[in-house]
């Protein structure tokens, strides 16, 4: 290592322990809480020491089923007014007012002067979301469908879908007072007959149609990835990672598990409950109070599980830069990432050369704050490096929402930290042993697709909901991200469905499952609370699962070759994201209801 380097980290670290021991009674976040307001409150775990693993049941594999898909064209039209509905709804052929430059077309189907299509339309929707229409239609085959509903509404009304009584989407109409045709995109149905309720939760609206058609989004998803890292000068380790990804990316969804601390006992307990360790093991950095001690145990428990063959994946919660209130949150912290921000290039300058530039005014306290914390963290991963573990690095996390510091400011703001920490720890540090994985979840927060080698989502439901294989998400960052870059699930609160990923074709690269109420309770036994045990075991041992032994197998040069049995019939679940067709490019703004 240069000796400015290892200048800069001995003062980050001296610096950050000053401040640490000048503010003992700062407020810190405990390891068992994660910082999201999607996230239910986690539950403390026993202290216990870690002993030797308890002999578990083993389970065989479990083949990917799913029902024999047979593309067939169809565009049938369902009027509303030949429906079921409730009580208090009703049938109306007024001529609504068209307001001026609207056309008198609708996805092909003919309304003239009428401006809606067949004889009428349906209306009197109740706001205490009592009022439903059941369409009854008619699937032709097995296969994925666009449901789109022809809708009018002088307000935004918020509308739920469900299929077969099962909650599908909820979306939003259109509050232009014009019918327009709301979408949902993909959704499987079986061969034969299928109920389809539309309920409004809020308020009345002209209902007109529903359209079933033969979905063709899904078939754009590609397993393409380029195997190449945005670090030109990567190291062979993470060369190496990089290329297993790529090679098995939509042939496998890669295990992983957060562990709470270096103890694992997240990870014992998916062995104990489904005799499979997962592939990668996750857990958070953290740069200031209690928790920082904890992480330099953490790193070693790190370079433990890559020794034991494993994938090591971190993450930073980082606790803002300041003096008084260090938080990661925004509402607990009084810095702001536009106080750091500066025109000055000091990516790759050495800490003497920004503290000068510190102490004659040209850059901020808040600015040098930031440097310190990226050096200190510098440090951490150095010794990984040094280790020769590859990392899957996820810095900056959920940055489209504004509960992290990071993600409150501009977006301008964000990506200049991004590209700041990027361009230190590529260039300055030579951290070679880092893949990039941008969290940034929407498409104003894109990075430069030259700075990151994986986009990934984090997606929470409440404990009622399946997860599925959450397609629609998938499809909108691949979208964004673009096909070159591998797609991956780094935090849920549920594991995704291994047959209806391959279903939907939406193969994740890889998942991470959140610890606490998300896996165990209190006393860290499995709890049902998220995933149900038959569903947690049956998903660990899919042939389209990988987990830490099979990883292992793969990595020798054998191979692994999944079961397909496309001729087994699965119980059907689907699940859609809405948007209208006349903002389909948009379709990522549905992550705000995640």
């Amino acid at each position: 290592m240069n000796i400015r380097k290892f200048f800069a980290l001995f003062t980050a670290s001296a610096v950050l322990t000053a401040n640490l021991s000048a503010c003992e009674k700062k407020k810190t976040i405990p390891a068992e809480n994660k910082p999201s307001p999607t996230k239910a409150v986690q539950t403390e775990l026993s202290t216990k020491p870690t002993e030797a693993p308890v002999p578990v049941e083993t389970y065989p594999d479990y083949p990917i089923t799913y029902p024999e898909i047979e593309k067939k064209r169809t565009g049938n039209v369902y009027e509303a007014e030949d429906a079921l509905m409730t009580e208090g709804l009703i049938f109306d052929d007024a001529i609504p007012e068209l307001k001026q430059g609207t056309t008198e077309e609708s996805d092909g189907i003919a309304i003239s002067g009428k401006h809606y299509s067949g004889d009428g339309y349906v209306r009197g929707f109740k706001k205490d979301g009592s009022s439903y229409v059941v369409f009854e239609v008619d699937a032709p085959s097995n296969q994925h469908y666009d449901l789109s509903f022809s809708i009018a509404a002088d307000k935004a009304v918020s509308c739920r879908v469900a299929v077969n009584g099962s909650e599908t989407a909820v979306f939003d109409t259109k509050s232009d007072g014009e019918f327009t045709l709301i979408t949902l995109y993909g959704v499987f149905l079986t061969k034969g007959k299928t109920s389809i309720e539309l309920r409004s939760l809020n308020g009345d609206m002209l209902l007109d149609y529903l359209k079933l058609s033969d979905n063709t989004s899904l078939s754009a998803i590609q397993y393409e990835a380029d195997s190449s890292l945005s670090n030109k000068e990567a190291g062979e380790s993470a060369k190496e990672l990089m290329s297993f990804l790529t090679e098995n990316y939509g042939k496998y969804t890669i295990t992983g598990q957060y562990a709470s601390d270096e103890t694992n006992k997240e990870l014992e307990l998916v062995y104990q409950t489904t005799g499979k360790y997962p592939a990668i093991r996750f857990s958070a950095m953290h740069n200031s109070g209690s928790s920082f001690d904890s992480t330099f145990k953490d790193i070693d428990a790190c370079a433990e599980w890559h020794n034991r063959g494993g994938i090591v994946g971190l993450m930073w919660y980082w606790e803002a830069p300041s003096k008084s209130k260090p938080s990661v949150y925004t509402k607990e912290t009084d810095f702001k990432i536009a106080d750091a921000v500066t025109d000055i290039d000091i990516a790759t300058l050495t800490q003497e050369e920004i503290r000068g530039l510190y102490g004659e005014g040209k850059i901020s306290e808040q600015c040098y704050g930031i440097i310190l914390d990226l050096d200190n963290m510098a440090g951490q991963l150095m010794s990984l490096k040094n280790k020769g573990v590859p990392v899957l690095w996820r810095p900056l996390h959920e940055a489209s929402g504004d509960w992290f510091w990071w993600g409150a400011g501009s977006v301008g703001d964000y990506k200049w930290l991004w590209n700041l920490m990027y361009t230190r720890y590529t260039e300055y540090f030579e951290l070679d042993n880092l893949i990039w994985v941008w969290n940034g979840q929407s498409e104003k927060t894109l990075v430069d697709k030259n700075t990151f080698d994986i986009a990934s989502l984090d997606i929470y439901l409440s404990p009622e909901k399946e997860f599925g294989s959450r397609y629609e998400q998938f499809l909108a960052l691949q979208n964004i991200a673009g096909q070159d870059k591998l797609i991956a699930l780094s935090e849920c609160s549920t594991l995704p469905d291994i047959d209806m990923s391959f279903r939907d074709n939406a193969v994740w690269s890889f998942f991470g499952l959140w610890y606490g109420d998300y896996l165990h309770d209190k006393e860290n036994v499995f709890s049902e609370m998220y995933t149900k045990k038959d569903s947690f075991i049956k998903i660990y041992n899919s042939d389209g699962a990988l987990t830490l032994d099979e990883y292992a197998i793969l990595k020798d040069g054998e191979e692994l070759v999944p079961q397909y049995d496309e001729s087994v019939t699965t119980a059907v679940s689907t699940t859609a994201a809405a948007t209208t067709e006349t903002t389909a490019t948009t379709a990522a703004e549905t992550y705000a209801a995640w």
